[in-house]
């Protein structure tokens, strides 16, 4: 059974979701999965901006991997492997690009729409939930 410490953030922008993941990158070691979800334009890509800034990296080159299913950005400190399950048609996709495999190599793997392959990941891993609940503002729950 997972035991787990939920913590609620209000971003009020694209910018304070960016800092609040920054946060979280600078707590991580390696190693880490992070399951990312929330509906179509809630901020799961502005979050991953984030923990790539906070990583080291270039948030400007992040992006949607929604048709290529994987990518991989160098932030100096810690690889980021950012996947999307959105289109993908059940576990097997993830498992045909060697999902274990990123696991294992030590770096932050971030899963968007993870509640699509939920089954393929670690129990033990950080589950972030982002909500809107108005035009601009985001509830972004963080379970650790």
């Amino acid at each position: 059974m997972r035991t787990m410490c939920a913590v609620i953030h209000l971003s009020d922008s694209p910018e304070q979701t960016q800092t609040l993941a920054a946060a979280l990158a600078q707590t991580l070691r390696g190693g880490e999965v992070i399951a990312l979800d929330g509906e179509l334009g809630a901020g799961k890509t502005q979050f991953v901006r984030g923990l790539l800034k906070g990583l080291g990296g270039n948030p400007r080159t992040v992006s949607s991997p929604t048709f290529v299913l994987l990518n991989v950005y160098d932030s100096g400190r810690l690889p980021l492997f950012h996947l999307d399950a959105y289109r993908v048609s059940g576990s097997d996709d993830f498992e045909s690009i060697g999902f274990n495999e990123l696991i294992e190599q030590g770096g932050v793997v971030v899963v968007e729409w993870a509640s699509r392959v939920i089954d393929l990941l670690p129990q033990k891993r950080i589950d972030v939930q982002i909500q809107a609940i108005g035009p601009t503002v985001r509830s972004i729950q963080v379970n650790r």
